[in-house]
């Protein structure tokens, strides 16, 4: 759900956020259950699991900002659509002083198999209009990724009508499983150990 943009309190400024979780995907229902919004997916598996209230609109995105286990976090959402995300990030990354290895980005990647998660800092886009955007808006690509797997359709030309297409009802389910364990781990990518939140979501989200 989504309340109305309201702004936070100097308090609460004082206490958030030393991280900034970005999922990436596109607005709108048509959308929803497109393999390009695994990004937006996770973002939502992270806010249900963690009990957060309704999301808020504020840098041209939808935004949690009550933090995430305790811990000092922003959740974002661009609503910008796919190729302009950068917009979000850079406006909030510089409203809150946030430096750029406390920026995660979620999102798709067609170069890994369906379902595998990778974490990354820095590097470039690989293709990817999101991380694009973010690239050219922030002025920097070394925050963290966490890249997941949608795979390839085996042709570039078919790459835009794939990552636009759903998920079939087996990939749904799968792609759920692997949610679940990012939002499950998160904590670990928040304490630095990214190692150990791969690992952990690697064992746990294997195909079943």
């Amino acid at each position: 759900m989504l309340s109305g943009g309201v702004s936070i309190s100097e308090q609460q400024q004082e206490v958030l956020p030393v991280w900034l979780i970005v999922g990436l995907g596109n607005p709108d229902t048509e959308h929803e259950g497109n393999r390009h919004n695994i990004g937006f997916m996770a973002l939502d598996r992270i806010a249900a699991d963690g009990d957060l209230p309704e999301w808020r609109k504020k840098f041209h995105a939808h935004v949690n900002e009550t933090g995430f286990r305790g811990q000092r976090a922003l959740l974002m959402k661009p609503q910008t659509y796919m190729n302009r995300s950068g917009l979000s990030v850079a406006e909030a990354a510089k409203f809150y002083k946030i430096p750029v290895d406390k920026i995660i980005v979620l999102h798709d990647e067609l170069d890994l198999p369906f379902g595998k998660v990778r974490v990354k800092k820095g590097g470039g886009a690989a293709g990817h209009n999101g991380l694009k955007s973010i690239d050219a808006d922030f002025g920097s690509q070394d925050y963290w990724r966490i890249r997941i797997g949608i795979g390839h359709p085996g042709d570039k030309s078919r790459v835009s009508g794939y990552v636009l297409s759903d998920f079939t009802k087996e990939e749904r389910h799968q792609a759920d499983i692997v949610v679940a364990g990012i939002s499950r781990h998160m904590d670990l990518m928040l304490a630095g150990k990214d190692a150990e939140f791969m690992t952990k979501v690697s064992e746990e989200t294997k195909e079943k």
